[in-house]
């Protein structure tokens, strides 16, 4: 999934920042949950065979649906839309260098790491989107990263050889960050054939700005989307799961979002 846009484009467009910002979390005491939480997984991430093969499982289904959808008549051109961040680039090295300080997401050290053009692909992700191209579907990347990152978001999407890695076919956030105005440009033109990505308001606007609760709920509701339209990958590290259990209060100190946390736990 992106990464995302600062707080500041939170506040004025009233919308959701995808991302929760914690400054100044290396002077806290050690054992806070935001950040240490955030090392654990970042390891699995990195280290884990798991999350691997869950990723390689996602893009075989996905594979397999392209098959099927394939032969089916449309009247518009085929296209897949797809997230960027933790669904086809993998930036755990930045998660790393910030949790190992003791930090969480920051805008700034954010664009200094996607202005490396660093990131790696996540794995049968690549593969993936050539495959589809190859049958003719067209690729549009839908992001929460800046506009301003948009040449080096198209530099690491090109340095893979992504398909349709091009202006034309990347849509960063720009007024909110929710996707759903972007998706619907492209389905004015386009058959969405399948949606790709790490966090659920990738697929729809059912998703944006809801409670835990309700998340939960809306899955329930679109089950049979996922593994056929909706394909979804793993992200332990972030996401709108973590900002609706502080109901997307951004200004809680790391303290109070480790309470957060802990208070939503279900034990025995």
């Amino acid at each position: 999934m992106k990464k995302f846009s600062t707080l500041l484009l939170f506040i004025s467009s009233c919308t959701i920042a995808p991302r929760v910002t914690v400054s100044n979390v290396g002077n806290n005491t050690a054992g806070n949950i935001v950040t240490d939480g955030k090392l654990y997984a970042t390891a699995y991430q990195q280290n884990a065979a798991e999350y691997r093969a869950l990723c390689y499982q996602a893009y075989n289904i996905a594979r397999l649906r392209i098959d099927e959808n394939i032969t089916e008549p449309s009247q518009k051109p085929k296209a897949i839309v797809t997230d960027i961040d933790e669904t086809i680039l993998n930036n755990s090295a930045y998660e790393a260098h910030q949790t190992l300080q003791g930090k969480d997401y920051e805008s700034d050290s954010w664009y200094e790491w996607s202005s490396k053009v660093a990131a790696d692909t996540v794995p049968g992700s690549l593969n993936f989107l050539k495959y589809a191209s190859s049958k003719g579907i067209e690729i549009f990347y839908i992001t929460n990263r800046s506009k301003s990152e948009n040449n080096f978001t198209l530099k690491n999407l090109q340095k893979f050889n992504f398909p349709n890695a091009d202006s034309a076919h990347l849509f960063p956030v720009q007024n909110t960050s929710s996707k759903e105005m972007r998706r619907q440009t492209i389905a004015a033109t386009h058959s969405i054939v399948m949606l790709l990505g790490d966090n659920l308001g990738d697929f729809s606007s059912l998703f944006d700005k809801k409670t835990s609760y309700q998340r939960n709920q809306n899955v329930n509701a679109v089950a049979d989307e996922f593994g056929k339209r909706f394909i979804a990958l793993p992200n332990p590290v972030y996401g709108d799961w973590e900002a609706s259990l502080y109901n997307y209060n951004y200004s809680l100190s790391a303290a109070q979002k480790d309470s957060v946390i802990k208070a939503s736990l279900h034990s025995y």
